[in-house]
């Protein structure tokens, strides 16, 4: 009688719908299922010791295999007895035996390796296991899967473990490596190895070079296994800091990269503020609705040099002391290095400044009580400018000098210095295109930015920011000067309790470690807990190697990487990555 609940059901059972449609067998090599190529290998020895985990490079490649690991523990008390029959037998024929027989080595090694076995498992309690490993690769085609054959057995081999290729016994293995738990006789006699449970450790196979972060942003995936790489780099649990490095040649793929970060890290609604001395990120900026600052000669967009912002102030220090301290960094760019006496002189005339507006070290100077008794904080108009300065200087004859060189900040080429600030900074997303300021002026462009971006990063701890310093050599090279470099190493070791994350962009690595024997650029490095190098050319290479923990092998591999290819260092991880992106993020982009 025929029910009809069973009709609905159907006559398909879970076996049915898990089980191949097609399965050939005939050729001892390999199986055939569904349009796919399983062949199998067998691992029967191993090196007698082991430093490391044994299926690390096994499990880094990109070849599509299953990995089959079987334990079996023997009987404590039973495995004790036999080796202790067998150590007295072996240790009889070891003494009385011709020592010219051939096998007189082997036996040795057999028992010595008894000996030790028993006094492990009598001594430290160690438990003795017969070990079983197998290996299924996964392949499209005939030709696919002899070259992905010869690919792991090389691999094996080299990492010390005998092999031998299923020949006759596919199916065998193919059962073994599915999640059946099955372990078949006809190959557990000729793979069985023993082991201790110390030794277990080593075959521990859950094990790679790669990335995944719960709350990460995509990256790209792993060259040798094509694992995906996620990075969170604001998880204060994970890294030590949020700070990056990113170095690599013209046409690397290093700008492409970063802009990358920027799009994903946009659509997460991060704060990003970004200094672009060569104009490549206009576009980007454009597309995601932020705003681009275009500053330079041609500009309408100004910046006063003089302006403190309410942020400013660092911990218990007053706002016109924090504000002579950056500024002694922006005047070393103008007037070049100066003696002592000098500096403490400008820094007298820099205070009779701010004094004429009615700003002192009183930190209540800084805000002004309007008609309606409402209370607020100086604007960029009730600040000093670059000619107050100027006025200053040419009234002392020991500062003449310094009056001739502020002559193109006030009537020169530079005169859009001069001006008060009549831009907005109310943008998640903010680029400071300084391109025109040409090559010899962009320091002057990118100092102002950084001190006004730190400012930004400053004002609230709670939120996650990023400032990108793109060509960061100019600030921290030999083109500089201490008092820069030190605000700049400042910035990437602070930057973590404001929330921040400080972002080194650069192609001259050699000129990035030109400045006081490389200590600022090697410092920048050194707090940078995410670092990415993009192909680079021999010459930095070298340099590179002296600031950081680059091994002979990595050094090859970032010579050689392709466009858009990275060696990164995340962490303690060193990865080998390729960069993926999306058509549609690729067109914002470009």
């Amino acid at each position: 009688m025929v029910v009809i609940e069973d009709f609905y059901l159907g006559t398909l059972n879970s076996k049915d719908k898990m089980a191949p449609s097609y399965i050939n067998n005939k050729n001892p090599k390999y199986l055939e299922i569904d349009g796919k190529f399983y062949s199998g290998i067998l691992i029967l020895d191993y090196y007698r010791e082991y430093n490391e985990i044994i299926f690390k490079n096994l499990i880094n490649t990109n070849v599509n295999m299953n990995i089959a690991i079987f334990y079996e523990k023997q009987d404590t008390y039973k495995t004790i007895k036999d080796l202790t029959y067998f150590i007295g037998n072996v240790g009889v024929d070891l003494k009385s035996g011709n020592a010219n027989r051939q096998d007189i080595d082997i036996a040795a090694y057999s028992y010595n390796d008894a000996k030790y076995i028993r006094k492990e498992m009598q001594v430290n309690n160690e438990d003795l296991y017969f070990l079983y490993c197998y290996i299924n690769i996964i392949s499209d085609s005939e030709k696919e899967m002899e070259r992905n054959l010869s690919k792991i057995e090389g691999i094996l081999q080299s990492s010390g473990m005998a092999t031998r290729k299923a020949n006759f016994r596919e199916e065998q293995v193919y059962m073994s490596t599915i999640p059946l738990m099955n372990n078949e006789n006809d190959i557990k006699d000729v793979s069985r190895r023993n082991i201790l449970s110390n030794g277990l450790i080593a075959t521990y196979p859950f094990i790679s070079s790669t990335i995944c972060d719960e709350e990460g942003i995509f990256i790209g995936t792993n060259i040798y296994n094509n694992s995906m790489i996620l990075v969170d780099r604001f998880n204060k649990e994970k890294y030590k800091n949020a700070n990056m490095c990113i170095f690599g040649t013209s046409g690397a793929g290093k700008s492409f990269y970063t802009k990358l970060l920027i799009l994903r890290y946009r659509i997460l609604g991060l704060d990003q503020y970004i200094i672009d001395p060569e104009r490549e990120y206009d576009k980007l900026c454009e597309n995601l609705g932020g705003v681009c600052i275009k500053f330079g000669p041609a500009s309408e967009n100004y910046i006063n040099v003089f302006d403190i912002r309410e942020e400013e102030i660092e911990d218990e220090k007053g706002y016109l002391t924090t504000k002579l301290g950056k500024l002694r960094g922006f005047f070393s760019l103008v007037f070049g290095e100066l003696n002592e006496e000098t500096v403490a002189l400008l820094e007298e005339k820099l205070i009779e400044v701010y004094k004429q507006k009615g700003i002192t070290f009183d930190d209540n100077s800084l805000y002004i009580t309007d008609k309606d008794n409402s209370r607020r904080f100086r604007i960029s108009q009730e600040m000093p400018i670059l000619e107050d300065l100027y006025k200053i200087l040419e009234k002392d004859k020991k500062t003449i000098f310094l009056k001739r060189k502020l002559y193109p900040f006030i009537y020169g080429s530079l005169k859009f210095l001069n001006n008060y600030t009549n831009v907005q900074f109310d943008n998640k997303l903010i680029v400071a295109d300084i391109y025109e300021l040409g090559e010899d002026n962009l320091k002057y462009g990118m100092y102002i930015f950084t001190e006004l971006f730190w400012s930004k990063i400053k004002k609230d701890r709670t939120k996650n920011k990023a400032i990108y310093l793109d060509e960061i050599w100019r600030l921290i090279g030999v083109t500089s000067n201490k008092f820069v470099a030190s605000f700049i190493y400042k910035i990437f070791k602070t930057i973590r309790k404001y929330g921040g994350s400080a972002v080194a962009i650069t192609q001259d690595v050699s000129d990035l470690f030109s400045l006081d024997n490389g200590t600022y650029g090697k410092s920048i490095l050194n707090n940078s807990s995410i670092k990415s190098f993009f192909s680079l050319e021999e010459e930095n290479i070298m340099i590179l190697e002296k600031y950081a923990n680059i091994s002979e092998k990595e050094k090859i591999e970032i010579k050689s990487l392709k466009r858009g290819e990275a060696l990164m260092f995340i962490g303690d991880n060193h990865i080998l990555a390729k960069v993926d992106v999306s058509n549609e993020e690729k067109e914002m982009i470009i």
